[in-house]
C-alpha cells in the first residue's frame, strides 16, 4: 500500500453547506434559526406529552420519543457545522468523525424502525379500534420502542468500524457538512466489497423493511376506510393518518435517494440537499405537522397556557 496515497486516520476537511459567497451569511441564519426552533417545538412536544393526561396514549407515547430522537440526531450535526462557520474552520479529526457517524447512523436508524412501527400503531387504531387497548397496551408500546433502538444500534455497530477502518484517499476532503455514509464510501481508497455488501444489507433493514410496514399498514387502512359507511368517521381516519403519512414521506423519500439510488445518480450538490432535508429539515417538520394538524395537541397546549395563566393570577393576588 502506498502511504503517500493512503492513511487509516487522520484530520478529515468538510467542504460544509457555506460556501464563502455573500449569501453564506443567510444560509447561516436560517440553519441556525431552524435548528433552535427544532429543538424548542420538539421539546414543547415532550413537554406536553409528558404533563396532559389527555395525551397519555401509545400513539403520543412513541411520538414524543421521535421528538427526542429528532432533537439528538439534528445535534449531531449542525452545531459543529455553525461553530465551524463562526470560527472559520472546516477540520473535524478523526475520532470526532467516527463518533459523529456512529451517532448519527444510531439515531436515524432509531427513526427509521419506529416511523414504521408508528404505521402499525395506526393500522390497529383505524382497522382494529376494539382491540386497540389490548394490541397496543404498555408492553408493546415499550417492545416497538426497544426494537427501534435495537434496529439503530445494530446499525451504528456494524457500519462505524467497517467504514472507519478502510484506508482513506490522502485528500482527505470530504464533499459534504457531517461525515455520512455514502459520503465516506466515496473517500474511501481500499476494498469496499465487504463494506458495500454490509451498507446493502443495513439499507434494506433499515429502510426497506419499515418502509414496507408502512406500505402495508396504510393499504389496510385504506381498504377499511373505503368500507366505512360514515363519513365523519372517513374524516377522522384520515385526520388520524394524513400527519405519519407526510412526515414518512418527507423522511424516507430523502433517504431512499440517498441510500438506495446507485452512485451514479448522485452529485455532491444533490447529497447536501437532500441530506439537508432529511436530517436537518424533517426534526423541524416533524413537530408543526404533527401539532398544527392535530387538535389533540393544540387543545393541550391551550390548556397549558390557560393553567399558566391562571397560576400568575394566583401568584399576583398574594
Amino acid at each position: 500500500m502506498d502511504g503517500d496515497n493512503k492513511t487509516f486516520s487522520s484530520d478529515f476537511t468538510l467542504t460544509g453547506l457555506f460556501t464563502q459567497s455573500e449569501a453564506s451569511g443567510f444560509l447561516f441564519s436560517i440553519i441556525c434559526a431552524i435548528f433552535f426552533v427544532a429543538m424548542i417545538a420538539n421539546g414543547v412536544m415532550i413537554f406536553l406529552i409528558h404533563i396532559d393526561p389527555h395525551l397519555h396514549t401509545p400513539m403520543y407515547f412513541l411520538l414524543s420519543h421521535l421528538s427526542f430522537i429528532d432533537m439528538m440526531y439534528i445535534s449531531t450535526i449542525v452545531p459543529k457545522m455553525l461553530v465551524d462557520y463562526l470560527v472559520g474552520k472546516r477540520n473535524i479529526s478523526f475520532i470526532a468523525c467516527t463518533a459523529q457517524y456512529f451517532l448519527y447512523m444510531g439515531f436515524v436508524g432509531a427513526e427509521f424502525f419506529l416511523l414504521g412501527l408508528m404505521a402499525y400503531d395506526r393500522y390497529v387504531a383505524i382497522c382494529n379500534p376494539l382491540r386497540y387497548p389490548v394490541l397496543m397496551n404498555h408492553r408493546v408500546c415499550w417492545m416497538i420502542l426497544a426494537s427501534s433502538w435495537f434496529g439503530g444500534g445494530l446499525d451504528s455497530f456494524l457500519l462505524t468500524p467497517i467504514t472507519m477502518s478502510l484506508p482513506f484517499c490522502s485528500s482527505h476532503n470530504i464533499n459534504h457538512f457531517f461525515c455520512e455514509a455514502p459520503t465516506m464510501l466515496r473517500l474511501a481508497c481500499g476494498d469496499k466489497a465487504a463494506y458495500e455488501m454490509v451498507m446493502y444489507i443495513c439499507c434494506v433493514m433499515m429502510l426497506l423493511i419499515p418502509f414496507s410496514v408502512v406500505i402495508a399498514s396504510y393499504a389496510r387502512i385504506l381498504i377499511t376506510v373505503h368500507q366505512m359507511k360514515s363519513a365523519e368517521g372517513k374524516k377522522k381516519a384520515f385526520a388520524t393518518c394524513s400527519s405519519h403519512i407526510m412526515v414518512v414521506t418527507l423522511f424516507y423519500g430523502a433517504a431512499l435517494y440517498t441510500y438506495m439510488l446507485p452512485q451514479s445518480y448522485h452529485t455532491p450538490i444533490k447529497d447536501k440537499v437532500f441530506s439537508a432535508f432529511y436530517t436537518i429539515l424533517t426534526p423541524l417538520l416533524n413537530p408543526l405537522i404533527y401539532s398544527l394538524r392535530n387538535a389533540d395537541v393544540t387543545g393541550a397546549f391551550k390548556r397549558v397556557l390557560a393553567r399558566c395563566q391562571g397560576v400568575s393570577c394566583v401568584s399576583r393576588e398574594i
